[in-house]
Order: structure tokens, then C-alpha cells, then sequence
């Protein structure tokens, strides 16, 4: 450690620590008094007796650091400079707080100072540092991330997954652990069969280092240490630093867990008191510099108090702000046809939208399990790495909680990551970050953070891969606000969607059906990014309308023909986007036949399907001469059996018998 990097131990210095911790816990306490009183309101978790790490670690970072949190950030955002007023105006949830009152007290967000938010989900927040991390490592800047975290967070996934991440790509993260004891209500050796988190840490080749968390010189001089390494080394770094909460878990939690008189004694070693006495007893600071930094503190906080009080709530017709980002890009226009050709596989497609992402814009990078020389599950992107390299053709451990928040992180920084889920059953393990982060963090922070990323991820059956290879979920996805759900079913989608959606400033899931890859169509030779809001008439008829996308496409196209053998004229629409639906194209066909069917390879019970016949019945019903109809997956995990797993799933003699019964004629 150079000298630059020691703890500057002179009067100003120990007063701007002094300062800094007695604010945090004066305005905690304020808050505290706020709660009893209902200003306050939803799960509140207090900082009391942790202030010697924020204000030992963050002051250290520079401007162009960012901190990442947890949902006892209060003092993390008062270190980093986030206005009190801001801060507390959003403890309010009123429209003045740092996130514009939709986040409260556990998701405290600022743009301006790097404050990437705390996270209400245990070790949620650990793969966004990774992946701000990531950002910082592929582009170059000198930058760290701090990623603050309790030691309840180490039991989880998402802590080991990401100090992996962090350890194998060399990510300047410093992870800090404020190790108070207790996860929750649990006392750490009830909870972990090794109670040293940087033992955890040292075990996946990361600096770690234990110092006293309520000694904030300590503190101070190992973030020194660990940044100034970080700095020169680029590798993550992890701080364990032991402390104690002296309030419980939250403002909800009545600490039956611990004796009144093990808290006592604990903040009798606390922080503010144990430097403050230091430094009286070694007259760097007398007892009216205490009350004059007591005083200022005071009038501070009655003034976030008042501010926050005036302030007004956000009006209701605003309550739909910052689920999709506002300024989002104009659909594209279709690519004048060149009037030439070529037969290509659905595969082939995909693999020619990333490659022509990643020439067309150097933020671009592909990452997931196998996707270099395997090419994927599907060998979708074979032959790529050769061609961009490892650094943009991203292998990843199996881990993918892990590296899809790292994904959501390295869009947040700015990067356009195309994320690959090798089958959709595997985005289950990533559904936190998924749903949690990516889908809501707009919303969250007000609009101040948007994460432009696209996720891959084969879905459906039809390979006898059994009940757990199986799975069409992309309906669930398209149950949740803030993401955009787009299922492909033409080469010229498979092509053309990846381009516009890299566009999107939200993030776009693309579900690409098993059954597709291999199935070859006709590409023009100019095929162009595609609008991926509108759904699609890919037959035009008067008798019925079909509804379906993806993998059931060409099914329900069959379908209409062998009615029409029949003399039935099916309309057929691909829908293509799941969220949002193109209601507008859905209720003019319907209103034209009169009749519907809705063709899904989800189960029916709580499928897109029901969505899409109760959508009909709220804008159509009087247009309808016969009850919507659904062919959806049988209620059954899918079978292995090949004729087992056919009959499971749609087919087209049953959209056939579909459509007679809307007819009248089954």
C-alpha cells in the first residue's frame, strides 16, 4: 500500500467520518420515529451499527465507481452523496425521492452518483456487480464496483455464482460483506458449516481479507488496500467485515432471537462511540465539535423531513411511467424487397442476425453455456468465436442465475449483451434476476436505469426430451410487466427480430422453438430488421380465425389448408410478440369471421391462450357467433414416448376439429 493509500488521520479527515456516521444514524433514527408515525411505510431495515463500513469504504471510491446495495442502503446512498432530501422524500414514496417514489425504502436509486440501487431479494444484487464489472472489464475503464451484502447472502446461489464469475473473468468487484451475526433472525452458526466468508472467497481465487467492521479506520485502510490492488490488477477483491446490527432485521421483526443484553453490550463497541471517545481521548476533536457537527446534522435532517412532507405524490395517471422505457425507437421499415432468395434454415437465420449485431455495433456480445466452439445447445452459434473471438463469444459456467444478472448488469453499464438460456426449463434458475431486476429495475429507479437485453432460450416439445426438456413457457413470461416476449416462427423473424430487439432500450426474451431449427424457408437476399410489436396474417380467410405463434405455426397453417379442402376458410395470424399483443390485429380478424381458435403448446390452465380468449371476449364479444376456442397441451409433465409426447402436445387434426366445432360442425 503506498502512502497515498494510508487513512489520513488529521482533524478534517476524522471529522468528515465522525460526520458521516452520526448522519447516517441520525437520520435512520428519524426515520424510525417516521415509521411508528406511518409516514413510513412497507418493510424498513435499518443500518444501526454499520456505519463504520460505508463510510470507511465509499468515500474511497471515485465518481466514476459504482455502488451497488442492499435493502439496508440508506447509509450507503446518505455516504455516496445522494441527497438526504431525495433520499428521504422516497422513504415518503413521494415523486420528489431519488426514484421518483416507486422504489421506497429498499430500492433507493441515483443515476447521478453511480447508486445502482438496493435489492430486496438476499444476494440479488451480486451478479448486476458482476456484470457492471464486466462492462468495466471489456471496455476498458478503470473502474470498480462496490457490492454491498449481508452474510445471509452467502448461503445463497447468486453469492457463489458470481465471486466465480468475478474470479474467472477477472472482474474489478469488491464484494463487501457486512457480516452482522444474524441472517435475519438466524445466528450464523446456525446457518453456515463455515462461518468465515473470506475463506468462501479465497476459495475462488479472490483476495479476501476479514477486518473489524466497527472500527472505521480499519475499515477505511483495508478498502484502501483493496481498491489500490483492484486498480492495478483489475481482479474482484472481497472485504469481511464484522459488525453488528444493533435494531432487528427490519421495523416488523420483534427480535425474540437474541437477549437484550447481547445488544447492549454490543453498542457499548460501537462504531460512533468507540471513534468518537478515540478521538476525544486523543484531543483530535473537542466536545463542542461533536455538538456543532450534532446541530448541523439535526437542522439537515428537519429539513428532509419538511421537504419530504411538502412534496406531492405522484398522480395517478401517471401510475403506467417507467414500466418500458418512453423514448423508445420507432418501429423499422421494412427492407425493399430485392426479388431474390435463398432457402435457409431457421438456425442459420439466428446464427446470421448475431453475427450481423455484433459486426454492425461493438457493444454486441453473445454469452452463455457452450456457445464457442459448441455453438450452443443447438449450435446455433458455431463457428462465431472463431470469427469475434473469446471476449465477445462468451463461454459461461452453468450457472445461470449468474451470468444472466451479470448480462442484465453489462446492459445497465451500456453494453447490448444477447444472453443464451440453453433451454427455457433453465431460465427457471434465472427467474430472479429475470423478473426481479431486469423487468423492474426501470420501474424501480424511476426510469434512471433501463437494461437493453436480449435473452435467448429454445423452448417446447416435439424431441422426446421428456418433462423436464420440455417445457413451453413463454406464456409466463409474457405475465410479467417490463419485459418484452417475442416467438419467432419464420426465417425472417429469426433473422430480423434479434437486430430490432438489440434496439429495444427494455428488456426482449425471444423464445425459439426446438422444432424450428432445422426447418428451412425462403429469406430474401435484403431481409431486414422486422417490427417486433405486430402480429402477422399469414393466410387470409372469412370462415375462422387461428391464432398461434412459434413452433405451432406451421401446425395451424396445415390446419387451414386441409379446411379448405373443406371449404372452410381459415384466417391464420401469427401472433409473433406475447408481450405486448397486437389486440388490434387479433379483433379485426375476429370481428371479420366471427369465430376464433387459439392454438398454444402451453397448458391451458393459466396459458396465453386464456389471455388471449378473455381479450376477445372484452373488445369482441358481440362480433362472436360461437364460444373461442383453445387447442393447448394436454394437463400432463410431457411424456418421453414419441407417441405419448405427440399426442401431449398440439396438433393439426385437433385444430382441425377446433375450428369445425367454432363452425358448428364438430
Amino acid at each position: 500500500m503506498t502512502k497515498q493509500d494510508k487513512p489520513r488521520l488529521n482533524r478534517d479527515h476524522v471529522l468528515e467520518l465522525l460526520h458521516g456516521m452520526l448522519r447516517i444514524r441520525k437520520f435512520e433514527d428519524k426515520c424510525a420515529e417516521l415509521y411508528t408515525q406511518q409516514k413510513i411505510r412497507g418493510f424498513l431495515h435499518l443500518y444501526d451499527g454499520e456505519e463504520a463500513i460505508a463510510m470507511g469504504i465509499i468515500p474511497v471510491l471515485t465518481p466514476g465507481d459504482r455502488v451497488v446495495a442492499t435493502y439496508r442502503e440508506h447509509g450507503h446512498a446518505l455516504a455516496r452523496g445522494v441527497d438526504m432530501n431525495a433520499v428521504m422524500a422516497e422513504m415518503f414514496g413521494k415523486a420528489a425521492g431519488c426514484s421518483g417514489g416507486r422504489g421506497g425504502s429498499m430500492h433507493i436509486f441515483d443515476a447521478s452518483t453511480n447508486f445502482y440501487g438496493g435489492n430486496a431479494i438476499v444476494g440479488g444484487g451480486l451478479p448486476l456487480a458482476a456484470g457492471l464489472g464486466l462492462y468495466d472489464r471489456m471496455t476498458g475503464q478503470a473502474n470498480v464496483t462496490a457490492c454491498f451484502f449481508g452474510e445471509g447472502a452467502v448461503a445463497e446461489g447468486e453469492f457463489h455464482e458470481a465471486m466465480n464469475l468475478a474470479a474467472l473473468w477477472k472482474l474489478p468487484v469488491l464484494f463487501v460483506c457486512e457480516n452482522n451475526g444474524y441472517a435475519m433472525g438466524s445466528a450464523l452458526a446456525r446457518t453456515e458449516a463455515e462461518g468465515s466468508v473470506a475463506k468462501k472467497a479465497a476459495v475462488y481465487g479472490v483476495g479476501a481479507e476479514q477486518v473489524d467492521g466497527m472500527d472505521v479506520v480499519a475499515v477505511e485502510a483495508a478498502a484502501r488496500r483493496a481498491i489500490s490492488a483492484m486498480r492495478e490488477t483489475g481482479k474482484p477483491h472481497l472485504l469481511e467485515c464484522l459488525t453488528y446490527r444493533f435494531r432487528a432485521h427490519s421495523m416488523f421483526d420483534a427480535q425474540l432471537y437474541r437477549e437484550k443484553t447481547e445488544v447492549a453490550e454490543w453498542r457499548e463497541k460501537g462504531p460512533i462511540k468507540r471513534f468518537q471517545g478515540w478521538l476525544l481521548e486523543n484531543h483530535l476533536i473537542h466536545e463542542n465539535d461533536i455538538h456543532a457537527l450534532e446541530e448541523k446534522i439535526d437542522a439537515e435532517i428537519a429539513g428532509a423531513v419538511d421537504f419530504a412532507e411538502a412534496a406531492e405524490w405522484e398522480p395517478l395517471d401517471t401510475l403506467s411511467r417507467h414500466v418500458m422505457a418512453e423514448d423508445r425507437p420507432p418501429p423499422p421499415e421494412p427492407a425493399a424487397p430485392s426479388g431474390e432468395t435463398v432457402e435457409i434454415t431457421y438456425r442459420e437465420a439466428v446464427k446470421q442476425a448475431i453475427r450481423d449485431a455484433m459486426i454492425r455495433d461493438d457493444r454486441v456480445f453473445l454469452m452463455g453455456e457452450d456457445v464457442g466452439a459448441y455453438g450452443g445447445c443447438y449450435a446455433v452459434s458455431k463457428g462465431l468465436m472463431a470469427e469475434f473471438g473469446e471476449d465477445r463469444i462468451r463461454d459461461t459456467p452453468l450457472s445461470e442465475s449468474g451470468f444472466t444478472g451479470a448480462g442484465i448488469g453489462a446492459a445497465a453499464a451500456g453494453l447490448r449483451p444477447i444472453v443464451e438460456l440453453m433451454t427455457v426449463n433453465f431460465s427457471l434458475l434465472a427467474l430472479d434476476q429475470i423478473m426481479n431486476t431486469a423487468a423492474t429495475i426501470r420501474h424501480m429507479s424511476g426510469g434512471q436505469f433501463g437494461v437493453p437485453l436480449v435473452i435467448r432460450m429454445a423452448t417446447g416439445a416435439g424431441k422426446q426430451l421428456a418433462a423436464q426438456h420440455s417445457h413451453s413457457l413463454e406464456g409466463w413470461y409474457g405475465h410479467i410487466p417490463g419485459l418484452r416476449v417475442l416467438a419467432p416462427a419464420t426465417v425472417e423473424d429469426a433473422r430480423g427480430m434479434l437486430w430490432t430487439a438489440l434496439q429495444d432500450p427494455d428488456p426482449v426474451l425471444i423464445f425459439e422453438n426446438v422444432m424450428l431449427y432445422n426447418r428451412t424457408g425462403q429469406l430474401d437476399t435484403a431481409a431486414g430488421p422486422v417490427d417486433i410489436d405486430k402480429a402477422r396474417v399469414m393466410r387470409d380467410g372469412g370462415d375462422v380465425t387461428l391464432i398461434t405463434y412459434g413452433g405451432s405455426l406451421w401446425k395451424t397453417l396445415e390446419a387451414a389448408e386441409t379446411l379448405a379442402a373443406e371449404g372452410v376458410e381459415a384466417e391464420v395470424i401469427d401472433l409473433r410478440s406475447l408481450r405486448p399483443l397486437d389486440d388490434a390485429t387479433i379483433m379485426a380478424s375476429v370481428r371479420k369471421t366471427r369465430r376464433a381458435v387459439v392454438v398454444d403448446e402451453g397448458w391451458r390452465t393459466g396459458s396465453i391462450s386464456a389471455e388471449i380468449g378473455q381479450r376477445i371476449m372484452e373488445q369482441a364479444l358481440w362480433s362472436l357467433d360461437a364460444p373461442v376456442g383453445r387447442v393447448c397441451s394436454e394437463e400432463v409433465p410431457i411424456p418421453y414416448p414419441e407417441h405419448l409426447e405427440q399426442a401431449a402436445i398440439p396438433q393439426a387434426d385437433k385444430i382441425v376439429a377446433a375450428a369445425k366445432a367454432a363452425l358448428g360442425k364438430g
